[in-house]
């Protein structure tokens, strides 16, 4: 190439100039002939005599008018020119070809970025711009890493008899989750907060006094309201809404009672809020021996703030150098609640009179009476913890600053084993297996990988959400999908799922990669679909799973699941050890770790390894029309009953339009896709961002993340949601007194901007807006 600009140069020998000048000069016997070609535009310059040059060019006419026609007409002239002119032609063949040619050996997933030379070709295909790794290679590559004996290994290495958020344990834990992303060769590092928490104090117990008999209780829930209560006992079986709505039609009054509720169903926090909202003046919750296996002398430990993260800096980051406004938790209950024994919950049951038990609540016997006092006292200490996460990253090599997140709690309330050590287990040994694959297999992830190591996740997802909250920001545009590992072992193979609709399909998908444990010929989706995986393995995303809050406060689709036949008993009780969990599974804990390890392996390799986000943007589209048809099915219900509550004027028509807007937008991005290059990066990654941007709108941007931080309309609380639309419609026509027709207005054309709006940001450009949405 320096050769042939060498030659270039030699043939146009110009400068910058106001014409151009060609010079041929050939020595040819002594003679020197020299060419003269002039551009028009001199024509006028040259007349005029204004410069040296045509004065040049005037003093050799009055010798010879002739000397450029007759010169350039000379036959050795003429073979000069003609051989200068093939000279030009084949360079710039020559030129031509060479560029043509590396455009065709280059990738063109950089050609929009990139200048083409032979290193940087090279840094393309090295980078992993077009993976050099068949899908087939890498699962092989993934499933040889793994091994029950290396699992057997994880567990004495994180087994621990107690490690409480904040405490030595947790933070020994801590320091070997650290050695180990060191040892992995990968990047990581901490983040620290400084949380409050409630405790039972040194010395002193909570209690209940029940008809002269006091019991002392070891087991608490942090967060509860403080104080000594008074009331009646009110059996409420689960403490659901439903549950506590049979007792009103019972024309029970529930106003300063202490009611009495077994765990389960749901979470804890729902069953006192539920109370508190029908001023009840404490709640006693108990497993009841229909539910639980265990001892009845076991103490059960949780938390009651109905939200997740510390409840005294409710949407901000507990950093130590930021400044919080006074404020609490909404979400912080007024109430003292309290677990008891099963033991102690029979002995007050067995006295209670009354009106009898629904029978479709067992054969407790009577739901209680007036006369049925009870004493609640609850001495709970607020404290403060520091608390460290700790994270390791695999970066990605076309997107680094694009990722997926897994995570899993390392405290627990006491052994914790099914709770986080099989999760913190799992949490490493992907670490371990994918930077193996990195580093020695030449497996190259398009997109990183970040391994989190959380604390403080049995108060409520603590250190998760807080780091969530500080890097809110930064997460929802950067982070595409999280991966919740806590409590992925709870039995034999039996699968639930709870995810974003936009990871659906590739859970099916993957449940058709990964065996079942010792039936190498019988996939995980064969083995629990039984014909409708979507009624046999999905389940609804709870408020107290830790991946709740990425979902529904950050907007990233995410992912819970676990390995069980049948509910595992011991969470959140000091039971939860490694012999209760081997039992459970028939001694197969550590074979199952590696089949949910394959799992989660497998749905984070394919998000960092696909030229797309295997995101599947229509799964929403059945769960909005379902959503929105009932809404249309209750409204229309509502006006035949109560054609005054609602005006003529509002209908469905926005909200439908908004439904089918955001079809729209999802099917011409699939069309995108079709035509696109996925090969070219910029091409790909505006797609990607496309496709990530569905979750995160989904987030209602009327509300505060401070006052609703559960934002998302479709799986948040509160009402912004599309659930509140339904329950304000019910409320209305039974004429309830918290009905109000203008508020369900304002609430209705809300949750249509909202879909407006992601329908819009799923088009991308603003100006296709029009035809495409």
């Amino acid at each position: 190439m320096d050769q042939a600009r060498s030659t270039i140069s030699k043939i146009f020998n110009g400068e910058p100039r106001s014409y151009t000048r060609f010079n041929l000069t050939q020595n040819m016997e002594g003679d020197n002939s020299q060419v003269e070609m002039k551009l028009s535009a001199d024509v006028d310059e040259e007349e005029g005599g204004t410069n040296g040059v045509g004065e040049h060019l005037k003093h050799n006419s009055a010798r010879n008018p002739y000397v450029v026609r007759k010169a350039g007409r000379t036959p050795r002239n003429i073979c000069f020119i003609a051989a200068a002119t093939l000279l030009i032609f084949i360079i710039g063949y020559l030129i031509a070809y060479l560029v043509h040619h590396k455009k065709d050996v280059a990738p063109t997933c950089a050609s929009s970025t990139l200048p083409f030379d032979d290193t940087q070709t090279q840094s393309i295909h090295e980078t992993g711009a077009a993976p050099l790794m068949d899908w087939s290679n890498v699962k092989a590559l993934f499933a040889e890493k793994l091994s029950a004996d290396r699992f057997e290994d994880a567990f004495r290495e994180f087994s621990s008899e107690s490690h409480r958020a904040g405490s030595s344990a947790d933070e020994s834990l801590r320091i070997k989750v650290m050695n180990l992303f060191k040892q992995y060769d990968m990047e990581f590092w901490t983040d620290k907060h400084y949380v409050k928490v409630q405790e039972l104090p040194a010395g002193v117990t909570n209690k209940v006094s029940f008809k002269g008999r006091e019991e002392k209780l070891t087991g608490f829930l942090s967060y509860s309201a403080n104080g000594t209560v008074t009331g009646s006992v009110l059996y409420a079986y689960y403490g659901q809404a439903k549950d506590l709505r049979l007792l009103q039609d019972r024309n029970i009054d529930l106003s300063g009672r202490v009611l009495l509720v077994r765990a389960g169903k749901i979470s804890l926090a729902e069953k006192v809020a539920n109370a508190a909202k029908l001023n009840v003046s404490a709640v006693l919750i108990y497993p009841d021996s229909a539910d639980y296996s265990m001892a009845h002398s076991t103490e059960l430990f949780g938390h009651v703030h109905l939200g997740s993260g510390d409840p005294y800096t409710p949407g901000f980051p507990s950093f130590n150098h930021t400044q919080f406004p006074p404020v609490k938790s909404s979400g912080l209950p007024s109430i003292p609640a309290q677990t008891i024994t099963a033991a102690v919950a029979y002995k007050i049951l067995s006295q209670l009179g009354g009106q009898t038990v629904p029978a479709d609540w067992g054969s407790i016997g009577n739901l209680g009476d007036l006369d049925d006092v009870i004493t609640v006292e609850v001495n709970n200490i607020l404290t403060e913890k520091k608390i460290t996460n700790i994270f390791g990253v695999i970066k990605g090599l076309v997107d680094p600053d694009r990722y997926v997140v897994l995570g899993a709690q390392r405290d627990a309330w006491g052994p914790g084993f099914a709770r986080s050590t099989v999760g913190t287990s799992v949490l490493l040994e992907l670490a371990r297996s994918i930077s193996a694959m990195v580093k020695n297999d030449g497996f190259k992830p398009r997109r990183s990988i970040v391994f989190a190591s959380w604390t403080a996740g049995e108060y409520g997802s603590v250190g998760a959400t807080e780091w969530l909250e500080g890097y809110l920001t930064s997460l929802s545009s950067k982070a595409f999908s999280y991966i919740n590992l806590d409590g992925v072992v709870a039995g034999p193979v039996g699968f639930k799922a709870a995810a974003s609709p936009l990871l659906h399909t590739l859970i099916v998908k993957t449940l058709k990669e990964v065996k079942v444990p010792k039936k190498s010929d019988v996939s995980l989706y064969d083995e629990v679909s039984k014909g409708d995986w979507k009624t046999n393995v999905l389940e609804p995303l709870k408020q107290d799973d830790a991946a709740y809050p990425f979902l529904a406060f950050s907007g990233i689709p995410s992912l819970s699941f676990r390995l069980t036949n049948s509910e595992y008993q011991y969470y959140g009780t000091l039971l939860d050890n490694q012999s209760n969990l081997r039992s459970a599974s028939y001694n197969g804990v550590s074979q199952l770790a590696v089949t949910a390890a394959q799992f989660a392996g497998h749905m984070a390799l394919r998000l960092v390894h696909d030229y797309l986000l295997p995101l599947n943007t229509a799964n929403y589209d059945d769960l909005l029309t379902t959503r929105v048809a009932k809404i249309k099915r209750n409204i229309d219900s509502l006006k035949r009953i109560h054609p005054e509550l609602l005006p003529k004027t509002l209908t469905m028509q926005w909200l439908s339009s908004a439904v089918g807007s955001y079809h729209r937008a999802s099917a011409k991005l699939n069309t995108d896709i079709k035509d696109s290059d996925l090969e070219d990066i910029e091409e790909c990654r505006n797609i990607n961002d496309r496709i990530m941007m569905v979750e995160r709108n989904l987030l209602s941007p009327y509300v505060s993340p401070k006052d609703s931080p559960f934002r998302h309309i479709l799986v948040g609380s509160g009402p912004h949601t599309i659930q509140a639309l339904l329950d304000h419609l019910d409320a209305l026509r039974i004429s309830h007194p918290n009905a109000d027709a203008d508020l369900f207005r304002n609430q209705f054309a809300l949750a249509t901007w909202t879909i407006q709006g992601c329908a819009n940001a799923l088009v991308g450009s603003i100006w296709r807006l029009h035809n495409d949405v």
